[in-house]
Protein backbone atom coordinates (compact mmCIF):
# COMPACT_ATOMS: atom_id res chain seq x y z
CA UNK A 1 0.00 0.00 0.00
CA UNK A 2 1.11 3.56 -0.55
CA UNK A 3 2.93 5.04 1.83
CA UNK A 4 1.12 6.96 4.95
CA UNK A 5 -1.94 5.46 3.62
CA UNK A 6 -4.06 3.56 6.23
CA UNK A 7 -6.64 0.96 3.93
CA UNK A 8 -8.63 0.73 7.19
CA UNK A 9 -9.24 4.15 7.60
CA UNK A 10 -10.30 4.61 4.37
CA UNK A 11 -13.15 2.30 4.61
CA UNK A 12 -11.96 -1.17 3.58
CA UNK A 13 -9.33 -3.78 2.71
CA UNK A 14 -7.70 -3.66 -0.27
CA UNK A 15 -6.25 -6.61 -2.55
CA UNK A 16 -3.31 -6.29 -4.06
CA UNK A 17 -2.76 -3.22 -6.53
CA UNK A 18 -4.21 -4.01 -10.30
CA UNK A 19 -1.79 -1.31 -11.34
CA UNK A 20 1.18 0.45 -9.87
CA UNK A 21 3.37 3.13 -11.34
CA UNK A 22 5.63 4.98 -9.29
CA UNK A 23 3.57 7.87 -8.87
CA UNK A 24 -0.11 6.25 -8.83
CA UNK A 25 -1.68 2.91 -7.44
CA UNK A 26 -5.08 1.60 -8.60
CA UNK A 27 -6.44 -0.98 -5.79
CA UNK A 28 -9.70 -2.94 -6.21
CA UNK A 29 -11.39 -2.59 -2.33
CA UNK A 30 -12.60 -5.61 -0.83
CA UNK A 31 -16.38 -4.37 -0.89
CA UNK A 32 -18.75 -6.98 -0.75
CA UNK A 33 -21.87 -4.91 -1.96
CA UNK A 34 -19.79 -3.03 -4.87
CA UNK A 35 -18.20 -5.34 -7.19
CA UNK A 36 -15.53 -2.84 -8.62
CA UNK A 37 -15.10 -0.22 -6.27
CA UNK A 38 -11.53 1.44 -7.00
CA UNK A 39 -9.47 3.57 -5.44
CA UNK A 40 -7.05 5.70 -7.38
CA UNK A 41 -4.03 6.48 -4.91
CA UNK A 42 -1.17 8.68 -4.81
CA UNK A 43 1.99 6.79 -3.69
CA UNK A 44 3.62 9.51 -1.66
CA UNK A 45 2.15 10.82 1.52
CA UNK A 46 0.57 14.23 0.08
CA UNK A 47 -2.76 15.61 2.12
CA UNK A 48 -4.58 17.78 -0.59
CA UNK A 49 -4.56 17.09 -4.61
CA UNK A 50 -3.59 20.73 -4.56
CA UNK A 51 -0.20 20.13 -2.41
CA UNK A 52 0.70 18.35 -6.09
CA UNK A 53 1.86 20.35 -8.57
CA UNK A 54 -0.03 20.65 -11.48
CA UNK A 55 1.08 17.63 -13.63
CA UNK A 56 1.26 15.66 -11.21
CA UNK A 57 -2.86 16.60 -10.25
CA UNK A 58 -3.33 15.69 -13.72
CA UNK A 59 -2.04 12.71 -13.42
CA UNK A 60 -4.47 11.73 -10.38
CA UNK A 61 -7.24 12.96 -12.46
CA UNK A 62 -6.65 11.00 -15.56
CA UNK A 63 -6.15 8.33 -13.86
CA UNK A 64 -9.23 8.34 -12.25
CA UNK A 65 -10.89 8.79 -15.61
CA UNK A 66 -9.84 5.89 -17.20
CA UNK A 67 -10.73 3.57 -13.84
CA UNK A 68 -14.10 5.44 -14.25
CA UNK A 69 -14.41 4.39 -18.49
CA UNK A 70 -13.00 1.18 -17.78
CA UNK A 71 -15.88 0.41 -15.24
CA UNK A 72 -18.59 2.12 -17.61
CA UNK A 73 -17.37 -0.35 -20.66
CA UNK A 74 -17.22 -3.75 -18.46
CA UNK A 75 -19.61 -3.13 -15.42
CA UNK A 76 -21.92 -1.49 -17.61
CA UNK A 77 -23.00 0.78 -13.91
CA UNK A 78 -26.06 3.38 -13.95
CA UNK A 79 -23.87 5.83 -12.64
CA UNK A 80 -20.15 6.33 -11.33
CA UNK A 81 -19.38 8.05 -8.52
CA UNK A 82 -16.51 9.74 -7.68
CA UNK A 83 -15.45 11.11 -4.36
CA UNK A 84 -12.62 12.10 -2.33
CA UNK A 85 -12.41 12.81 1.17
CA UNK A 86 -9.34 11.90 2.96
CA UNK A 87 -11.54 12.67 6.86
CA UNK A 88 -10.19 9.45 8.17
CA UNK A 89 -6.75 9.61 5.69
CA UNK A 90 -5.40 12.01 4.83
CA UNK A 91 -3.65 11.38 1.94
CA UNK A 92 -4.68 11.86 -1.79
CA UNK A 93 -6.79 9.33 -3.01
CA UNK A 94 -9.80 8.70 -5.33
CA UNK A 95 -13.19 6.60 -4.71
CA UNK A 96 -14.41 5.36 -7.92
CA UNK A 97 -17.71 3.20 -7.23
CA UNK A 98 -19.84 1.53 -9.97
CA UNK A 99 -23.86 2.15 -8.95
CA UNK A 100 -26.47 0.72 -10.14
CA UNK A 101 -30.40 1.59 -9.57
CA UNK A 102 -30.75 -2.31 -7.52
CA UNK A 103 -27.93 -1.86 -5.07
CA UNK A 104 -27.90 -1.31 -1.75
CA UNK A 105 -28.13 2.17 -1.24
CA UNK A 106 -29.07 3.50 -4.67
CA UNK A 107 -29.71 6.30 -5.46
CA UNK A 108 -28.36 7.80 -1.85
CA UNK A 109 -24.32 7.24 -1.30
CA UNK A 110 -22.75 4.45 -0.48
CA UNK A 111 -22.35 5.37 3.47
CA UNK A 112 -26.38 5.98 3.65
CA UNK A 113 -28.66 3.46 5.23
CA UNK A 114 -29.57 0.44 2.74
CA UNK A 115 -32.84 0.87 0.84
CA UNK A 116 -32.37 -2.55 -0.18
CA UNK A 117 -30.55 -5.82 -0.38
CA UNK A 118 -28.73 -6.57 -3.49
CA UNK A 119 -29.79 -10.04 -5.11
CA UNK A 120 -26.31 -12.34 -4.19
CA UNK A 121 -26.52 -13.37 -7.83
CA UNK A 122 -26.57 -9.92 -9.26
CA UNK A 123 -24.02 -9.47 -7.10
CA UNK A 124 -21.79 -12.71 -8.20
CA UNK A 125 -22.19 -11.58 -12.23
CA UNK A 126 -20.81 -8.36 -10.98
CA UNK A 127 -17.76 -10.23 -9.47
CA UNK A 128 -17.60 -12.45 -12.41
CA UNK A 129 -16.83 -9.05 -14.13
CA UNK A 130 -13.71 -8.25 -12.09
CA UNK A 131 -10.77 -10.06 -14.19
CA UNK A 132 -12.67 -7.89 -17.29
CA UNK A 133 -12.38 -4.56 -15.40
CA UNK A 134 -8.68 -5.30 -13.92
CA UNK A 135 -7.70 -5.85 -17.73
CA UNK A 136 -9.37 -3.08 -18.91
CA UNK A 137 -7.93 -0.91 -16.41
CA UNK A 138 -4.16 -2.01 -17.08
CA UNK A 139 -4.95 -1.56 -20.74
CA UNK A 140 -6.25 2.10 -20.12
CA UNK A 141 -3.45 2.86 -18.32
CA UNK A 142 -0.52 1.30 -19.28
CA UNK A 143 1.62 -1.57 -18.72
CA UNK A 144 1.39 -5.56 -18.88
Amino acid sequence: MPAGFDDAAAGGSHRAPIWRDAGLSVVAVDELEYPGFCRVVWNGHVKEMTDLPPADRARVMDAVWQVELAQREVMRPEKVNLASFGNMTPHVHWHVIPRYLDDAHFPNPTWAVAQRAAAPEVLAARRALLPQLHAAIVRRLGGA
